[in-house]
């Protein structure tokens, strides 16, 4: 289970990453208004709120990796960042899109068990 759930978490690290990359640099590039559903004129207006979100998403990201980098003993750092995206996921499902969901809260939940079980 140990190795499941590492897999797991840094699945959902290098995620983040990925969702820094479309916030930060591709937010008004055709990548980036495809994964959101935006349109240039609205990408324009918000491109520093998508900034500031794909930071925060770098932030969750790191501390995945910090918690991997420790080994058996960052399980309580990974658990806590799992925890963070579980709680951004579900906010972000209930207020933006239920997208979010399923591709930030469950992926999280499940390594939150795997987490548990290992």
């Amino acid at each position: 289970m140990f190795l499941a759930a590492q897999l797991i978490v840094a699945l959902i690290a290098l995620l983040h990453v990925y969702i820094l990359v479309l916030e930060m640099f591709l937010w008004e590039k055709p990548a980036g208004l495809k994964a959101f559903r935006q349109t240039r004129e609205s990408a324009a207006a918000t491109k520093v709120l998508a900034a500031n979100q794909g930071l925060y998403n770098g932030f969750l990201a790191a501390g995945l990796f910090w918690g991997l980098s420790l080994g058996t003993a960052g399980q309580p750092v990974q658990v806590f960042f799992l925890s963070c995206v579980l709680v951004a996921g579900l906010y972000g499902a209930a207020t933006a899109s239920r997208k979010i969901l399923y591709i930030q809260a469950l992926p999280a939940l499940l390594g939150l068990g795997l987490q548990y079980l290992s």
